[in-house]
């Protein structure tokens, strides 16, 4: 284990950055370092099967990416737009490789993090309004919640990725 580092979260501390931004920061590296390592060695055919009923894990990376862009703009104290509402129903299914999924993943929370960054203590408590029910949250619950929904699809990403290897021939 000496010539691999640690997890994102014993990496220390973002120099410059409150201690919650920047454990936020360090769970965004995670998901983008799970989804790549999970996903990259597929095949095309490998990422898109849906082995025993399950969802693939090109559904749970293309979900992640654009999940993540979403939630981002509720962040920024915006609504969605009528292209990124359309979008959702195209992410159950594709045909995309691996390397255009994790390079989606990298954007998207290249996003967040930058927007992350920006807030500071003060702007934790700052009022958000989610979905077309326009739900109350705060700045700091969305940032969370972001890396929280991350890690639900890393994981399921990462479970579809070892049964398709295992069962689908690439």
């Amino acid at each position: 284990m000496s010539d691999q580092l640690p997890e994102p979260w014993l990496r220390g501390v973002t120099a410059g950055a409150d201690p919650v931004v920047s454990h936020l920061l360090r769970a965004s590296q995670q998901i983008r370092e799970d989804v790549e390592r999970a996903i990259k060695p597929l095949s095309t055919v490998q990422l898109w099967a849906m082995p025993e009923e399950m969802t693939s894990a090109g559904f749970h990376a293309k979900h992640l990416a654009g999940s993540t862009e979403r939630l981002c703009t509720y962040l920024e104290g915006r609504q969605l737009s009528e292209e990124q509402l359309a979008a959702i129903p195209g992410e159950r299914a594709g045909s995309e490789p691996a390397t255009e999924l994790v390079a989606r993943v990298h954007a998207a929370f290249g996003r967040y993090d930058r927007i992350v960054r920006q807030l500071t203590p003060q702007d934790f408590g700052a009022l958000r309004e989610v979905g077309r029910k326009r739900l109350q949250t705060t700045a700091i619950a969305l940032a969370i919640h972001i890396p929280e929904h991350g890690q639900r699809h890393v994981g399921q990403a990462i479970s579809a990725a070892k049964l398709a290897q295992a069962t689908v021939p690439s």
